[in-house]
């Protein structure tokens, strides 16, 4: 049996969730698949996979296994580039992962830009307001929004983004401008549900963060369409600073409550430490770094108040 193979073939029924998945994405027929995954374990002489009509998942054993083979392919990976050259000049393919609104806003222009500069790299860029783990995903860089868990991954600070409550000025100038959070009691609100409750919002401020029932007339999956609706009139928005930047810089949103604002969350460039980084890689975080610095660096200028409250949120780390 070849150990290495058989680790290909058990990776991709992993990743792809099923033994006939598999077997499309590597291109082979499916009895072979449960051939290798049968003779590891036979080899192993232990149950790796437990399947169903549907899906498969792992035993105890299996996660062991799969963590321990992940580890040794991608250090198997790591020589074969090493010895083709992608250590010694910028080439190959490099998968980025970003919230979505500010992968479109901020990181989607940097990558044109880049792809123009470095014709040997090919990126894909996935969108995605969930965290995808890097081991799963075969991610070599993530845009990562929030305060980051002790682990192995290297962290690039870039910027900090605030949560901001905001509304049309139309919107404002019928129902007036909230000046405490309580008076949100009296409004309309419109809640990005990844982000804030549908009945309640948090909000800061000198006396510490304090939770404020809403009336949510629109509650979204996405950031995008409460900005949309927060632009037409529909109420006060609670959302990210980014994904109202554009709507805030050419007046169709007004920040309220800016003195209550929870404090900032950073924002970083995340990979996995390694001991020699591809040039791919370090071509990237060299390229986009000092650009997304001075973005958001304009954004927080252009919003007048820094938050007060000195308190951490728990928040999205997306």
């Amino acid at each position: 049996m070849d150990r290495l193979d058989a680790m290909y073939v058990l990776l991709a029924v992993v990743e792809a969730g099923s033994l006939s998945a598999a077997a499309r994405k590597l291109n082979v027929p499916l009895p072979t698949v449960s051939r290798r995954i049968a003779d590891l374990e036979a080899y192993l002489g232990a149950r790796i996979l437990v399947r169903s009509s549907r899906r498969v998942s792992l035993t105890d054993a299996g996660v062991a296994y799969i963590e321990a083979s992940r580890q040794i392919l991608d250090r198997l990976q790591e020589v074969e580039r090493a010895v083709s050259g992608a250590y010694s000049e910028p080439k190959g393919k490099l998968t980025i992962t970003s919230p979505t609104v500010l992968g479109k806003t901020h990181v989607m222009p940097i990558v044109i830009e880049f792809l123009r500069a470095y014709p040997a790299i090919d990126i894909r860029l996935r969108f995605s307001d969930q965290i995808s783990p890097f081991a799963e995903g075969q991610i070599d860089l993530a845009l990562r929004v929030g305060n980051l868990p002790d682990s192995s991954l290297i962290a690039a600070p870039i910027g900090n983004i605030r949560r901001v409550t905001c509304a049309s000025p139309a919107y404002l100038a019928v129902r007036g401008i909230p000046q405490l959070p309580d008076d949100l009691m009296q409004h309309d609100c419109i809640t990005f549900d990844n982000l804030a409750s549908s009945d309640a919002w948090r909000f800061g401020g000198e006396e510490g963060m304090s939770i404020v029932p809403v009336h949510s007339r629109l509650t979204v999956s996405g950031a995008e369409a409460a900005v949309q609706a927060a632009i037409e009139g529909i109420g006060l928005a609670s959302l990210l600073s980014y994904q109202v930047a554009d709507a805030h810089r050419n007046g169709t949103l007004q920040v309220v409550l800016a003195a209550y604002e929870l404090p900032a969350w950073p924002v970083n460039f995340v990979y996995a430490g390694q001991q020699l980084l591809p040039r791919k890689l370090t071509a990237f975080l060299n390229f986009a770094t000092p650009r997304l610095r001075a973005r958001f660096a304009e954004e927080t200028a252009s919003f007048d108040t820094i938050p007060k409250s000195g308190r951490t949120p728990t928040g999205p780390m997306t």
